[in-house]
């Protein structure tokens, strides 16, 4: 006769009981680790039947639904707050931890729009000049930036600096005068000035428009064209000068690894460790304990399916291997799906909900109170 180890009523937990050690240390895991056992011992019929299970089993499966719970309400977090943490590192732990929302992963994404738009970015411009000689219109950008600057990649223009004179240094004030009142809001240097009178502003714009207008109009447009490497400018240069060029590598543009090593990139580095059982509520250690005893039960199933039946004096009795089987699976996949329906009515989308329904339901309750009168 088979001699099957059961439960002998009792445990006493040590270090070094579970299979992984995750909260061995945890003063509160060890306190329960042995009430728990017992617990499940009796849920499962014991001292009236025989548990064939000892202590090792019971801490085992008490290990795993806390790392269960914790894997469920993790998942969920992560999802919560991916946008958030994306690019921070991964060397803090956010397991249990309030995580404040910020537009982190929004800046983020607008900093990609921003190198196109001149307006912010993470891609490096680079600056270079060419020398444009009288009469020359075209010029090899490849000879004249490429052999010159020697980038590492291959490289787009995002900006000529080929503009008309601006206008400010070719306004006059129709006022005689010194340069008085222009020295002291710093245009001293382009124009005259009067210390004596302040004309109104759009006079100073309708002067400037008109001559930007007289240059429009008027003579050929400053401007510029680039085809197939080839800069052309018009109009045809009438000095010698230089021309600068802002740049960028495309490698480093479209280089997809611009943030540090070392940071979220995904849920799979996101810095969510298994939780202190100490931390956890009472709501949750009631859902850890029983998600144990499903998955004791299923382990007691296991052992029980092994042996299919025991020899008895007279006959033998056959074991319930498959109904504790079907009641462990059904069990353990209520309580997942319990947990995972309590998790997605408190996204932040929910709460808000929430509290909007909240708030209305308080001005209609306050909109329907008497008020006082007041008699002075």
């Amino acid at each position: 006769m088979v001699e099957i180890p059961i439960w002998p009523g009792s445990s006493s937990f040590a270090t070094g009981s579970t299979p992984f050690g995750f909260y061995d240390t945890d003063a509160q895991f060890q306190t329960d680790a042995d009430n728990v056992a017992d617990w499940c011992a009796k849920r499962l019929g014991y001292p009236l039947v025989d548990i064939e299970l000892q202590d090792v089993n019971f801490y085992a499966c008490f290990e795993e639904a806390i790392s269960e719970y914790s894997n469920h309400v993790n998942q969920f977090n992560i999802q919560q707050n991916m946008l958030s943490i994306m690019g921070t590192p991964t060397s803090s732990n956010l397991t249990q931890r309030n995580v404040s929302t910020n537009m982190g992963g929004l800046i983020q994404l607008a900093t990609e729009y921003g190198t196109e738009t001149f307006t912010n970015g993470n891609v490096s411009f680079y600056s270079a000049s060419i020398d444009i000689s009288i009469d020359k219109q075209t010029y090899n950008l490849n000879q004249l930036i490429r052999d010159v600057y020697k980038p590492t990649g291959s490289i787009e223009i995002k900006k000529v600096y080929h503009f008309s004179p601006p206008a400010s240094i070719r306004f006059y004030d129709p006022y005689l005068g010194n340069q008085a009142m222009l020295d002291t809001f710093g245009f001293g240097a382009y124009s005259t000035g009067v210390s004596f009178m302040l004309m109104p502003m759009y006079a100073d714009l309708l002067r400037v428009q008109a001559i930007e207008f007289n240059d429009m109009m008027r003579k050929s447009s400053y401007s510029f064209e680039i085809i197939n490497n080839e800069l052309r400018i018009f109009p045809i240069p009438v000095r010698d000068f230089k021309l600068w060029i802002d740049y960028v590598v495309k490698e480093e543009r479209d280089n997809p690894l611009k943030l540090p090593t070392g940071t979220v990139s995904d849920m799979s580095n996101a810095p969510y460790d298994r939780m202190q059982y100490q931390h956890i509520n009472s709501v949750g250690r009631q859902w850890v304990f029983r998600y144990t005893l499903a998955l004791a039960k299923e382990n007691l199933g296991y052992i029980r399916g092994k042996y299919g039946s025991i020899p008895i004096p007279n006959g033998e009795t056959t074991l319930n291997a498959a109904d504790l089987l079907s009641a462990a699976g059904t069990e353990k996949q209520a309580l997942v799906e319990e947990l995972r329906t309590m998790l997605d009515t408190m996204t932040r989308a929910k709460l808000l909900e929430a509290k909007r329904a909240e708030t209305e339901n308080l001005n209609v309750s306050l909109n329907a109170t008497p008020l006082k009168i007041y008699i002075g």
